[in-house]
């Protein structure tokens, strides 16, 4: 995905052999020990932070395994050590490499790479001095005066309307509707955490509507309309959440572990007034459901292969876990104030065009009548609802302790900040 200094959003897509020459080219120089494969590869977010201080001060700037953390790959963990406030994260890890796009990839599973400017961004969202983000969220949406020219057009433009007329249908349904509005709440739009969940939104909806084809078999809205559910004035929305029932702590509070799949997509239907308003039609659209559903089940492998999807699994996550470690007070606990991570004339992380419009998506098929659907939705994340009591899952078999009292950080050397 590209945004250009106007905020317009396109997304490019590049050949799969250039990210494999990437790999190639990392594998020769990588450090070994970074780049071995790790179940579980902590990561002690205080030790880094004083590392890249050091380092700053030495005029080093940060390094690329700080950059993306060491390889991991997800959180699976959150691990809290009194006695020396150390503040860890951990999972999976391996080594890395940057493709094309910009985007960090592990070099054995092409899975995506966390990076340390979002991880950032989540920090910030809770940090020391208790700010919360209750929300946060991307929406991409038609104007009203788009949604009353399409109207008007649709009007005009019936009486003609035939299969050999279709794509000439579609481009005027498309100007007539304009660019959409992309709408981001509760973090810097200027931040790459922003642009993931921009481009995760944009090109599910393209899956949606059929306009890119996904790598995994996921039934999508238009395959599954038949033409009784076809309703010309009608907009299916989908959003994806988070599913809450994701985190498991220990007894102690010590530890918390994320479990499940983490991501869902759900919808909400709507009709479009002539006069561009939106309401809710009370009615569920049982196409729109069918790709919700798909799309669900099948977001796991989609993630494996897509690594946008990876991402924003991994930004939810992020998110969480910076809810989590606020709301156990883990940061008076360690006496840290975030450092220079929390500091943006010193670390910045708002570096990036800030995503505005987007082109509307819209596509067409002939099902006994015309299909169109013009797409709206977007992203809503409330990280504190996963902590939530009646959310939260036990660990009563003592096994997110279990894991916590066998990860231990004796042995350290001097600087080191991560560690299998």
């Amino acid at each position: 995905m590209v945004i250009n200094p106007q905020g317009v959003l396109k997304v490019q897509h590049f050949d799969i052999r250039l990210t494999q020459k990437r790999i190639k080219e990392a594998r020769q120089v990588l450090d070994p020990n970074v780049a071995r494969q790790s179940e579980l590869r902590k990561v002690s977010l205080t030790r880094l932070e004083a590392e890249i201080a050091r380092r700053l001060e030495a005029g080093e700037g940060v390094s690329d395994d700080m950059r993306y953390l060491a390889g991991l790959t997800s959180i699976d963990y959150v691990f809290f050590y009194p006695e020396t406030g150390d503040i860890v994260v951990a999972g999976p890890a391996e080594g890395y490499a940057v493709d094309p796009s910009g985007r960090p990839v592990g070099v054995t599973s092409g899975r995506a790479v966390l990076e340390l400017q979002d991880l950032i961004v989540a920090l910030r969202s809770f940090g020391p001095a208790g700010k919360k983000a209750n929300t946060v969220g991307v929406s991409i949406d038609p104007t009203r005066e788009g949604l009353q020219r399409m109207q008007q057009y649709m009007v005009q433009a019936a009486p003609s309307l035939n299969p050999r007329t279709t794509r000439q249908f579609v481009a005027g349904l498309q100007k007539s509707l304009g660019q959409q509005v992309v709408s981001i709440e509760g973090i810097s739009p200027k931040t790459h955490f922003a642009q993931v969940l921009v481009e995760a939104d944009y090109r599910m909806k393209l899956i949606g509507i059929g306009l890119e084809k996904p790598p995994v078999d996921i039934r999508t809205y238009i395959s599954a309309a038949v033409p009784s559910s076809v309703n010309r004035n009608a907009m299916a929305r989908w959003y994806f959440t988070p599913n809450y029932e994701c985190v498991r702590v220990s007894e102690d509070n010590l530890a918390m572990q994320l479990v499940g799949d983490g991501v869902k997509l759900v919808g909400a239907d709507e009709l479009v007034q002539a006069d561009g308003t939106r309401v809710g039609n009370g009615l569920v659209d049982k196409a729109s459901k069918v790709f919700q559903q798909s799309f669900t089940a099948k977001y796991p492998q989609l993630a494996q292969q897509v690594p946008v999807y990876a991402q924003m699994r991994n930004l939810i996550d992020m998110l969480i876990v910076a809810a989590y470690i606020q709301d156990q007070d883990y940061y008076s606990q360690a006496s840290w104030d975030l450092g220079l991570l929390g500091n943006e004339k010193i670390l910045s992380v708002e570096v990036y065009p800030e995503p505005k419009t987007v082109d509307t998506a819209v596509n067409a098929v002939w099902k006994g009548n015309s299909l169109m659907t013009p797409i709206g939705g977007g992203v809503d994340i409330q990280p504190l609802t996963a902590l939530s009591t009646q959310n939260l899952i036990q660990d009563d078999e003592n096994l997110v302790r279990k894991v916590h009292e066998e990860t231990t950080i004796e042995g350290l050397q001097a600087g080191q900040w991560w560690w299998d």
